[in-house]
This record gives C-alpha cells, structure tokens and sequence, in this order.
C-alpha cells in the first residue's frame, strides 16, 4: 500500500526518515545529516530510498522536525522539485499543542516537544511522564499532565567515544556493542572503554531518572528512544516503562492526522 506520509526527524548526527499512513510508521532509514550537500543530491537520495521501499514518490504531505537550521532550506528545495507535495515543518508550521514552560520556549528543540506530545498521546494516564531520547546527546524531558515542564542534557555515548578518541594519543575508538550484563575490570583497553562508557551510562540513567521522579507528581512512566535505548535496557531492566524506537516519527504521523483527519 502506498505510504501517504513522509516523516524526517532531523538530528545533529542523523536524519531518521519514515513512511507512513493513518495506521502507523511502516519503514524507517537512517540518513547522515550534512548541510554542507545540496539540495539535488538529497533528492536524489530520498528517490532511491523510496524504490528500495517499493514506494512511489508521491505523498499526501512531508512533515519534519529539525534541530539542524542550516539543513531546513535544502529540505524544502529538495521536497518541492523530487516530491511535489506540501512540507509543514515542526512547530513552525505546525504547533504542537502541550504547554511549553521552558523559560525561553524557543529554545526548546522541536524533537524534544514532538517526543514529549506523542510520549503523552500514548499514556495519557500517568500524572507523570519522563522521555529519555539517545541521540547526539542523551535529554531527560519531564512531561506533567498536558505540561512540558524541561529536562536535562547530557552528551550521547558516542559523542563522548568521539570525544575520548579525539582528545587522548593512545586511546582508540570502539564500538559499544558489550554483551556483558555486568561491567567487569577491563584486561584490554577497548574492553575498559566498552564498559566504561555501558555501564557508565546506565548509571547516569539509573540514577537521573529516578532523582527527576522525586520531583515530579503522581505515578510517573519512563520511556526511553533513540538507538543506544535498547542497549541500556537490556543491562537495566527495570529503568524503563517502554522502549518505543519510533516515538519521534510516530508524534510526526499523529500531529499530521489530528490536524487533518483521515
């Protein structure tokens, strides 16, 4: 069945981008984010990847959120000469209906606030919701009732594997790909870094989410996305609710449809 939506959640690192209908997300792909190409090219790209999904390149709409300024131009330019269809940019075009009570409202980036309303839309019961999303940098978002209420940032993990390599001589880059359950001492140094960074990490998120949970009302859900969010839950099993991939795309999808009904 032809997709009518095509979603771009635009990232620092990546561009996730996502097909869909009123039924749901049905593919997804990861595209490197970079200003520096042209407008023909990503839509060069975007046609290739819509005949590996068997897709014809005509859609309903695009819908996009962006944290990456300098890419938006090229989005709009590419979307209009390959795609022919309307673009309605997050929140620009397309407003996001929580209370926003960051003290500059503006600062807030839009996938946080897209996270934030779908996170919301899906359990509308608990008072309190918290959405960790694993991207460039890893953010804390506390959602209170229909409230956004702000959060926290800190680096992503492979933000600070770049980071270590980057600014050490001896020290190489390494996956983070660790079947361990547990962190053990280290007997080479990919292994100390691997379990460094892991385990590491799921501390950080053991221990913020449940501080940022003492203050926040009522029953409170943590939710995690983004790519190292599974990683992270297979060591800590109990510091997440759910780990839902698609968040972002899905808040996409539902903003466009509660806008325009099927």
């Amino acid at each position: 069945m032809q997709p009518e939506l095509l979603l771009f959640d635009i990232g620092n690192t990546c561009i996730k981008v996502g097909l869909a209908d009123s039924r749901g997300v049905t593919t997804s792909y990861n595209l490197r984010t970079d200003p520096a190409q042209t407008s023909d090219s990503l839509g060069l790209t975007l046609l290739e990847l819509l005949r590996h999904a068997g897709a014809e390149p005509r859609f309903t709409a695009c819908v996009a959120s962006s944290v990456v300024p300098g890419f938006d131009p090229l989005l709009r330019e590419a979307v209009q000469r390959y795609l022919g269809c309307p673009l309605w940019m997050v929140p620009q075009d397309m407003p996001i209906p929580l209370q926003n009570h960051y003290e500059r409202p503006q600062e807030v980036g839009a996938d946080r606030l897209v996270g934030a309303y779908e996170a919301r839309r899906l359990h509308p019961g608990p008072e309190s919701l918290i959405v960790v999303d694993f991207g460039t940098a890893v953010t804390f978002d506390c959602i209170s009732g229909n409230a956004y209420l702000g959060g926290l940032i800190f680096p992503g993990p492979r933000t600070a594997i770049s980071a270590l390599a980057r600014e050490t001589a001896q020290l190489p880059r390494v996956n983070l790909d660790v079947d361990a359950l547990e962190p053990a001492p280290g007997r080479s140094t990919s292994v100390s870094i691997q379990h460094g960074l892991v385990f590491g990490f799921a501390c950080m998120v053991e221990g913020l989410t449940q501080r940022l949970k003492k203050g926040l009302p009522g029953a409170c859900l943590v939710l995690a996305t983004g790519g190292f969010a599974p990683s992270i839950a297979r060591i800590s099993p109990d510091v997440f609710d759910a780990v839902l991939p698609s968040l972002l795309l899905e808040g996409l999808r539902r903003l466009y449809y509660e806008r325009h009904p099927y």
